[in-house]
């Protein structure tokens, strides 16, 4: 075969997809910096049951598990072994996928046939299928399907069940796994059941693509001898059955060398793609793991080690000429919970040991329903160039996300980000030709609104909005294990810090502290709920910092009876448990006691509670007790320990949907005024309920009261945030449990998903920054403001106080402004301040007082209040240095100029005889001048002060001096 240059090779899962860039695309190559600006940007998640035939229904399974493209990066084409079908969808527009039809392979074989790789060559997609009638007896087709119009223009037998197709890069050769599967259900001779050797064996097809697809020709490459015996090299190399080598996935180099995986055989065998000749076989070894979870226990503490744990390689990608990359999902003995590159001679140069498991501990979609089997199970991966850098993708299948590496050095990959996914991730396609990566999900179950979807991610300056939390290391250095943040509270010193708090998927009772100081958000520790010392078994639904100290819990239980409102200490010790009083608690099926806030008045301490769905008479009908779709809000008095009820009417459900609505959060406002979350059971497209209401209790005398209409009032509620186009916005599969929500210190509002430890859900958790309380709850949080002055009117320097009465808050900065200037600055304590005017010029002046706002209290200015400032009076005396002077001599006049509470300024006039005889200005409210008298005798001299802007005018009493 001809040889090219080296263009990356992209395993998807169970196809291998590669392909030269059509010359008429531009490189993609930049600097280094540009690329470090970059990142993978989830932009779209189509829903791929949107393409089913008509008259199909949408729940029917359906699913998408590998994918390809067209060469100018169009049309994605993927497999669907559900629907017996392949999908085609149109992503020219990348954030906004269009359905395109699909081809049923019933058309074009048999009921029961199914795809299970595509790849693309020029303007065909090669269609690789399963027709096996039975295990004992194999076969399978390859399609040849002309992407324009989905017509088969060819149809090559196989010879046996096809699992993955590959192609080299210059597209002129296929290699195709014949896996010939083992029964899972089947007992060998002298073997356990589901063991190796099953009969008849796997092998390789090279099929030769060069001219028309009626030319193309194949090439099988067996792995046995011609008797079925094992081969020298594979018996040599520790295959561990090698007459039934299974092989899995295929990847070929820029040398045209095939790397085939053995999965169940542990090896990776290399096939000269020329020659078909065998040209090594090794085993993928096996690694001693440490700092893992291994036990499914409800706890995820990644302690556990296992030894001499077989790799048992799936997918595997050449990363370049010399190396290459296996995923090592493992099958029945095996699974190395990570990912290895070796090189060409079968050399471990690299190896993720517990890595790639603790990536997902630490983004919390850790599967811990896997921790005994093969933990997060890495099974797709793909390696292409972006801007001049190679990354490498590596799927999880069980924690649904992508890790993202970058492979400048294949002995040293980097860990870059990671991509969120729907369930069970498989087909990982890059597409570097249009800046684009696409994941298929291969998981659907339309009975609890989990689908199976493509995702759309593009490379593009700015920095990915996922994850939006994650865990730090604790101190042994492991990443804290967190799930299933049903909870939040602000704390009540700390406006960085919140707090949450997982459900029953971690099996004992845990608070997690939350740094959201950093982007993304911190869970930097843990703190277990204990009771006498031990770990409790809790189902924290709602958690609240108290600012006394300490937390209030609400745990719902599995049962009425079994939901409590518990107090525990900052260690989290438990001090007090209080039971629902017992004719509610018999009323409440499994949706009981969801959140938990408390306030402080002068009624004491009360704690407030939701309980999620609505009381029922007959648990087993679910008979309304108290009307359609009502609910209550719970009030607990601790003076008295007493109980009182509020009503709250849901949103209606969605009927015929498996819908219901209820209440997953309270949070108080104010003393009065509470927040809480109204939710649907949807997820998806098809969730439309995410809001946060308000509603208001009865308030008199500084202290909450009682309703006083029978026999349940019903609060009236106000839509506050309408928190779906947030959760829409993450360009994923939007979440259902929107179950956390909180005021911190500072006023600013965060919520949270329930990921529901992956149980029916994609497990992504997505914290959510929603704005301010004042923004929010503006008509709560309102504040009055007023200003009253001391007097109306008042001399120029006068001290004029100003008073100030702030309404609906406590604290806070004011300040006094004419206009857009600040003439004064105070803080009001207990909603008042005193503040004291500085001098304002003669006239009339608008004044106005301002409150800033805090927290929970919006801003809010007084209406103007007038003060007219006038003239202040003066004060004018002269006195002479000498009262008797010779003719002639000259003698010094002093002035002083004096003012109430200013000092005078302005001019001065000596007045002797009715005739000016000197003038001076006064500085500091004096002034000198020196005269004299030509003529003797007695002279009576005045001062006379003209006055100024601020001050009315004066004359002095009259100095006489003789002049001899």
């Amino acid at each position: 075969m001809s040889r090219t240059p080296r263009v990356i090779a992209c395993v998807a899962a169970a196809a291998v997809f590669a392909a030269a860039l059509p010359a008429t695309v531009p490189s993609l190559a930049a600097t280094a910096s540009a690329a470090e600006n970059k990142s993978f940007q989830r932009v779209a998640t189509y829903p791929v049951y949107k393409n089913v035939p008509a008259g199909v229904s949408a729940s029917a399974p359906t699913v998408a598990e590998i994918s390809a493209v067209s060469e100018d990066g169009k049309t994605l084409i993927y497999t669907d072994a559900l629907g017996k079908r392949i999908g085609f969808l149109d992503i020219s527009d990348p954030a906004d996928p269009v359905g395109a039809g699909t081809l049923s392979l019933a058309t074009l074989g048999n009921i029961d046939d199914q795809p299970t790789s595509v790849a693309v060559v020029g303007r065909y997609v090669l269609v690789v299928v399963d027709t096996s009638k039975s295990f004992t007896d194999p076969s399978g087709r390859l399609d040849v399907v002309r992407i324009s119009d989905a017509k088969r223009v060819r149809s090559i037998d196989l010879g046996g069940q096809p699992d993955s197709i590959a192609l080299s890069a210059d597209k002129g050769v296929a290699a195709i796994a014949i896996e010939n599967q083992r029964d899972e259900d089947f007992t060998p001779a002298d073997a356990a059941k589901g063991d190796l050797p099953q009969a008849p064996a796997g092998f390789l097809q090279l099929l030769s693509l060069e001219g028309a697809p009626a030319d193309w020709s194949l090439r099988r490459v067996d792995l046995t001898a011609d008797d079925g015996s094992a081969l020298p090299s594979f018996t040599a190399a520790g295959i561990v059955e090698p007459t039934d080598p299974e092989p899995e996935y295929v990847s070929i180099n820029g040398d045209g060398l095939v790397a085939l995986t053995l999965q169940e055989n542990n090896g990776i065998v290399l096939v000269d793609s020329e020659t078909a000749a065998i040209t090594d076989v090794f085993s993928a070894g096996s690694v001693d793991l440490t700092g893992i979870d291994a036990k499914k226990d409800g706890i995820i503490r990644p302690t556990d080690s296992l030894a001499g744990v077989r790799r048992e390689p799936d997918s595997v990608v050449w990363i370049d000429d010399e190396h290459l990359a296996t995923a090592n999902e493992g099958d029945w003995k095996g699974g190395s919970r990570g990912w290895t590159v070796f090189d060409k001679a079968g050399t471990v140069v690299w190896d993720a040991g517990n890595s790639f498991e603790r990536l997902a501990i630490r983004h919390g979609v850790y599967n811990d329903d896997r921790a005994a089997k093969k933990g997060a199970e890495p099974e797709g991966l793909a390696v292409a160039e972006y801007d001049g850098t190679t990354y490498a993708f590596v799927g999880s299948e069980r924690s649904n996300v992508v890790a993202v590496y970058d492979m400048t050095d294949p002995a040293a990959p980097a860990f870059t980000q990671l991509l969120p996914a729907t369930n069970g991730p498989e087909g990982l396609l890059p597409i570097p030709s249009r800046g684009l990566f696409a994941v298929s999900s291969e998981t659907d179950d339309a009975a609890v609104n989990v689908r199976a979807t493509v995702g759309i991610y593009e490379w593009k300056p700015g920095r990915a909005t996922y994850p939006t939390i994650v865990s730090d290391d604790d101190a042994s250095g492991a990443p804290i294990g967190w799930q299933a943040l049903g909870a939040l509270s602000g704390d009540p010193t700390d406006a960085s810090t919140l707090w949450s708090a997982a459900d029953t998927v971690i099996k004992s009772g845990t608070l997690f502290q939350i740094d959201v100081s950093k982007t993304p958000a911190r869970v930097t520790r843990s703190v277990p709920i204990t009771d006498g010392g031990s770990a409790v078994a809790l189902d924290v639904e709602g958690v609240f910092a108290r600012p006394q100290g300490g937390f209030w819990l609400a745990s719902e239980g599995a049962t009425g009876d079994k939901n409590v409102l518990v107090r525990a200490d900052d260690a989290g010790a438990v001090q007090e448990r209080i039971a629902l009083p017992a004719d509610v608690s018999s009323k409440i099926k499994n949706w009981g006691l969801e959140g938990v806030t408390a306030t402080t008045d002068a009624g004491g301490e009360h704690v407030w509670f939701v309980i999620q769905r609505p009381l029922w008479s007959d648990l087993a009908t679910l008979e309304d007790f108290e009307g359609d779709d009502v609910v209550r809000i719970g009030r607990y008095d601790v003076s008295d320990a007493s109980f009182h009820w509020y009503g709250y009417r849901l949103q209606s459900p969605l009927r015929g949907s498996g819908d219901w609505v209820g209440l997953s959060e309270i949070t108080a406002v104010d003393d009065h005024t509470f927040a809480v979350i109204e939710r649907d059971k949807l997820n998806g497209p098809a969730a439309r309920t995410k809001r946060i209401y308000t509603v208001t209790v009865p308030y008199q005398d500084g202290r909450v009261s009682d309703p006083t209409t029978a026999p349940l009032p019903i609060l009236e509620k106000r839509l506050a945030i309408d928190v779906l186009p947030a959760l829409r916005a993450t360009d994923g599969w939007t979440q259902e449990k929107l179950e956390g929500f909180t005021i911190a210190a500072d006023g600013r509002l965060y919520g949270v998903t329930d990921n529901d430890g992956l149980k029916d859900a994609t497990g992504e958790t997505v914290f959510l920054k929603l704005g301010k309380a004042t923004d929010a709850f503006a008509d709560a949080l309102a504040t009055t403001t007023s200003l009253r002055l001391d007097r109306a009117t008042a001399p120029y320097g006068a001290k004029v106080a100003a008073k100030i009465t702030v309404s609906g808050a406590q604290n806070g900065a004011v300040e006094i402004r004419e206009g857009a200037k600040v003439i004064a600055k105070g803080a009001a304590k207990n909603g008042v301040a005193t503040v004291t005017l500085p001098a304002l010029s003669v006239g009339k002046h608008q004044l106005v007082a301002q409150f800033a706002g805090g927290p929970r209290a919006g801003a809010s200015r007084s209406v103007a209040t007038s003060l007219t400032v006038t003239k202040a009076a003066s004060r004018t005396t002269v006195k002479a240095a000498k009262t008797s002077v010779k003719r002639n001599a000259a003698v010094a006049l002093t002035v002083t100029v004096t003012g109430a509470n200013h000092t005078p300024t302005g001019s001065v006039r000596f007045v002797a005889g009715g005739k000016v005889i000197a003038t001076a200005v006064l500085k500091n409210g004096k002034a000198t001048a020196p005269v004299t008298f030509s003529r003797t005798g007695v002279t009576s001299v005045t001062a006379v002060y003209s006055g100024s802007a601020q001050t009315t005018g004066s004359t002095s009493g009259s100095v006489r001096i003789t002049v001899r």
